[in-house]
């Protein structure tokens, strides 16, 4: 009895250092298995930076989205010698389309860097575009695949409820945006007058995927987005009819600081279920460009998928402690 008593005392001393530290780990998966196989494209730079290295962020996304099971990537290397092959500059929709069949991938991701400081505290902005090899496939907008009119939905984070809100309210007042004649530029001829116009891309681009011909309520609109979209539908007796689209298939804008509470939180979560032996710990990570850049890539990449059904349940991590 007495030398368990020590026992017991020796753990109370030592803070219970021997027992495992259990963490729990936030897990990605591809929610669309008709966008399994994607190409990333060299990235763009748009931001006042002259020194950003664009393949540097192309590559940096390419990695992250490689290790999120159901993907697989072809690097941006093999992208752009096929763009140089065929002379593709990738200056629309449909010369991103031609590059993806020719690639034989679902999708090419289309990167921009809209803003980059690598001071401290560093910054990042990233605007990407995924866009369909195959014409009839529409925006799959925030909230698409979330567990909705389930007892699971109270678990939905709310920033992702906002986010599916202002997605589906875009897109119904799309459909009530009045044309309008746009002011003619210097560069039309002086004066030239350009033809009506209404929302970019028109509303059967902007709607919710699902059935939107069913919606309640008398005086909608044939094209109205319904909330039920949001679900995804059940499978039909013969593929749906092709409406051909321009825009892209997934879009996500972000930008990140190394000062934002939220930021760092996830960046020492993400660098806690790493084997990195360097010395400065998830801080460091703010010091080094390359480091930043990649985790700002693996933000922007579980932003997007888990927005749409990408979240996977968490897993246990069991730590030991190392005996010295």
């Amino acid at each position: 009895m007495f030398r368990y008593t020590i026992l017991i005392l020796g753990f109370a001393l030592t803070g219970c250092s021997l027992l495992p530290d259990i963490a729990h780990q936030p897990t990605l998966h591809n929610p669309f298995p008709q966008l399994s196989k994607v190409g990333v494209a060299p990235f763009f730079n748009l931001s006042a930076e002259p020194t950003v290295d664009s393949r540097q962020f192309s590559l940096a996304y390419f990695n992250e989205l490689q290790t999120v099971p159901g993907f697989e990537v072809v690097p941006p290397g093999v992208v752009e010698r096929a763009m140089q092959d065929h002379e593709i500059n990738l200056r629309g929709p449909e010369d991103a389309r031609r590059l993806a069949q020719l690639l034989g991938v679902d999708a090419l991701v289309i990167g921009a860097v809209t803003d980059f400081s690598p001071f401290y505290p560093p910054r990042c902005g990233l605007q990407v575009e995924w866009y369909a090899a195959n014409p009839c496939f529409h925006p799959i907008p925030p909230g698409y695949g979330l567990p909705w009119a389930t007892p699971e939905e109270e678990h939905i984070p709310a920033p992702l409820v906002f986010e599916a809100e202002m997605a589906l309210a875009k897109a119904q007042l799309a459909t009530q945006t009045p044309s309008y004649t746009p002011l003619a530029s210097e560069d039309a001829g002086g004066g030239a007058k350009a033809e009506e116009t209404g929302p970019p891309g028109g509303p059967s681009d902007l709607v919710v995927p699902g059935d939107m011909t069913d919606v309640s309520g008398p005086g909608l609109p044939g094209n109205w987005p319904d909330p039920r979209g949001f679900v995804p539908p059940p499978p039909s007796s013969h593929p749906p009819d092709c409406r051909p689209s321009t825009v892209p298939v997934l879009q996500h804008t972000q930008i990140y600081n190394g000062n934002d509470m939220e930021f760092t939180e996830a960046l020492s979560s993400y660098y806690y279920f790493r084997d990195d032996a360097r010395f400065g710990g998830w801080q460091g990570y703010l010091e080094r460009s390359d480091d930043f850049i990649r985790f700002c890539c693996h933000m922007h990449i579980a932003e997007m998928l888990s927005a749409r059904g990408g979240a996977g349940q968490t897993r246990v991590v069991w730590r030991w402690p190392t005996i010295r």
